[in-house]
C-alpha cells in the first residue's frame, strides 16, 4: 500500500498552471479511483496539496502512472510516494489487510 503526497511545488505561475491543467488532473484522479488503485483522495491542509491512499500496483507501476499527472508533468505538483504496510485496521477498513 502506498501514501502518495502531491504537494505544491513554488514555482511563480503555479496557480495559472493549475488553473490550465485542473480538468485533466481530476480525469487522472477519476481513472485512478475507477482503476480501483486509488482508495482515498484528498487535500493536505491548509492548502498545500493533496493525498493519495493507493493498493495495487509496484512502486514502479504507481510512479509510471503518478508521472502521468497533469499537476505533476506541468510543476503544479511535486509527487512523493511513500510505501507502507498496514498491519491494524479499525473494523470499517480491516478489507484493506486483505
Amino acid at each position: 500500500m502506498f501514501l502518495v503526497l502531491l504537494k505544491f511545488s513554488d514555482v511563480p505561475d503555479r496557480g495559472a498552471r493549475a488553473r490550465a491543467h485542473l480538468q485533466g488532473h481530476k480525469a487522472w484522479i477519476k481513472r485512478g479511483l475507477d482503476d480501483g488503485v486509488f482508495l482515498l483522495v484528498g487535500s493536505l491542509q491548509p492548502d498545500l496539496g493533496g493525498a493519495l491512499l493507493v493498493r495495487g500496483p509496484s512502486r514502479e507501476a504507481l510512479r509510471a502512472r503518478v508521472e502521468r499527472d497533469p499537476f505533476v508533468r506541468e510543476d503544479v505538483v511535486r509527487a512523493e510516494i511513500l510505501e507502507f504496510s498496514p498491519a491494524l485496521a479499525s473494523p470499517e477498513l480491516r478489507a484493506l489487510l486483505e
